[in-house]
């Protein structure tokens, strides 16, 4: 094993991890964004509303990624009417091939995790909110999204890390992220061996990062109730002493 060689890895490989998490983070907003609709869709709407989202999370969950991403930017190049068309500014550019698929995706596995978490809120829970009068948006945004949420936080990290070793499949596209670099460097050295391990130990601190902000915030999240009542119960005055208020015969 050549050391100096990974000496040389360990410096020049972190200069993708800008693009990478730049992949991973827009990827997953963007997928999260689309996914809190389409959830509600799956676990709540209409029969054919729930079916026609079913479709799509069954197609794109049941499809690699690899192959995706080489429909858009391989295949979509084929057709005239795109090549013409107003989207192939973005369309012809790897970076926005990639976001697409990958946001595509990540949209795709969270509606599913999010409509397992919906559909786990206790009916008790909302119609104790209808009770108070709450409307249907209400109920939604301030009672069961927040509690599916939270069932649904430790299946959303793992999407997270699957996200962030997903996103060395842009390297297949050109783009120079962490797999990028390094497949660079072997074409020069042909030392595939000690470059893929640091290429690998720096996913893997990546993806250590991720597991434990998961954990972090499903602990807070837990707690966070918890200690906002007591920081009430701090600040609420004192009841008075009956012995003092009382009025004397």
């Amino acid at each position: 094993m050549n050391l100096g060689l990974m000496l040389d890895a360990l410096v020049v490989l972190p200069s993708g991890v800008g693009l990478t998490l730049t992949l991973t983070v827009l990827s997953l907003t963007a997928g999260f964004l689309v996914s809190v609709p389409l959830a509600f869709m799956r676990a709540f709407g209409r029969p054919g509303l729930s079916l026609a989202v079913l479709s799509y999370t069954y197609v794109i969950r049941g499809t690699p990624m690899l192959v995706q991403l080489f429909l858009l930017y391989y295949g979509l190049s084929q057709i005239a009417a795109v090549r013409a068309s107003i989207f192939w500014v973005i369309l012809r550019d790897p970076f926005w091939c990639a976001l697409l698929t990958f946001s595509l995706n990540s949209a795709a596995h969270t509606t599913e995790i999010l409509c397992r978490g919906l559909q786990s809120v206790p009916k008790g829970v909302t119609e104790a909110a209808t009770s108070l009068g709450l409307k249907r948006f209400q109920i939604a945004r301030l009672v069961t999204f927040p509690i599916a949420f939270r069932i649904s936080l430790p299946a959303y990290g793992n999407e997270v890390v699957g996200m962030i070793k997903g996103s060395s499949l842009a390297s297949t596209v050109t783009l120079l992220e962490i797999t990028g670099m390094a497949r660079q460097m072997v074409s020069t050295t042909f030392a595939p061996y000690e470059i893929f391990i640091v290429a690998g130990a720096i996913y893997l601190s990546l993806t250590s990062i991720a597991v434990k902000a998961t954990q972090l915030l499903e602990r807070w999240l837990s707690t966070d109730g918890n200690r906002v009542h007591r920081r009430k119960a701090r600040l609420r005055p004192a009841l008075p002493d009956p012995e003092i208020t009382t009025p004397l015969p």
